[in-house]
């Protein structure tokens, strides 16, 4: 990774670390939850040895990049904000972008907020979704599969009571050791736990039914849990989601939810031969 370079450039009020290779046609890789910028490291390689100049930032709140410290500074909105500033900086009208977890569902936004800046997307393991209109998240969430629902539990993750070296006994999960509180400590509200979740969607009003216009090709990998949970499978191999992206491949292969790592040549290959398409097109 030695002649992989760093920067950090200033973009939307904050200073954000980027990664980045090679020369030619932008290629903005956007990684998710937990990870950074190195979860591309086979792409950022390959994709610049076949004529690209392929950038991977560290997202707001993560690794070498600023992490405001107000909640409300994580919205959609912002997350897409930091990557047009950041494409202004690097010169460059339009990007190549792929996005994998919670990059992915940033990427889907910064096509439906601003497609004139992006020629095609490549996204992985989380299909766009559009956007409830009865319920917030949350609401959702706790209706449909009650409180004990990964999200709910994680949102109280960091409200739990633990020594201060988090570390469980031989044998025990760490969800498991930890204790939660009665109440909501006094450093927190219950308006400020749920702004994060909801805020998104009560900003994201305008674009209800709104479509995705950019050529899109979706991988997913077969294994991957999230891909048989909650109707994705069927969502995905249906038609609905080919209405709401009408310019839309999708593809299924042998592989589970870090795809990009798991299967990273096939997931490659994926992408140049997309690009390359798009890029003759």
């Amino acid at each position: 990774m030695s002649d992989i370079k760093h920067q950090r450039l200033q973009t939307n009020g904050i200073w954000m670390h980027i990664a980045e290779k090679g020369q030619g046609p932008l290629v903005l890789l956007i990684h998710g939850f937990p990870e950074l910028w190195s979860s591309w490291t086979y792409q950022i390689n390959h994709l610049a040895e076949h004529g690209y100049h392929v950038v991977a930032p560290d997202m707001r709140g993560y690794g070498d990049s600023d992490c405001p410290l107000d909640p409300a500074s994580y919205t959609a909105f912002h997350l897409v904000g930091d990557l047009i500033g950041l494409l202004d900086q690097l010169g460059e009208e339009k990007a190549f972008v792929v996005g994998h977890d919670w990059g992915a569902t940033i990427a889907w936004y910064l096509c439906l907020f601003r497609p004139d800046r992006v020629k095609a997307l490549v996204n992985l393991g989380i299909p766009y979704q559009p956007r409830s209109i009865k319920f917030k998240p949350t609401e959702f969430f706790s209706k449909i599969f009650g409180e004990g629902f990964y999200v709910s539990q994680f949102q109280k993750f960091l409200l739990v009571n633990g020594p201060e070296l988090l570390v469980a006994p031989p044998g025990v999960e760490i969800i498991d050791f930890l204790e939660t509180p009665s109440s909501l400590p006094p450093w927190i509200t219950e308006e400020e736990l749920q702004l994060c979740a909801n805020k998104n969607w009560e900003l994201l009003g305008p674009w209800q039914r709104a479509k995705i216009t950019v050529p899109t090709k979706f991988i997913v990998g077969d294994k991957d849990v999230g891909f048989h949970s909650f109707g994705t499978k069927d969502y995905v191999e249906g038609e609905e989601f080919k209405t709401l992206v009408p310019n839309l491949k999708v593809v299924i292969i042998d592989g589970h939810h870090y795809i990009q790592q798991e299967k990273a040549e096939q997931v490659t290959n994926e992408i140049l031969s997309f690009f390359n398409e798009k890029s003759l097109a």
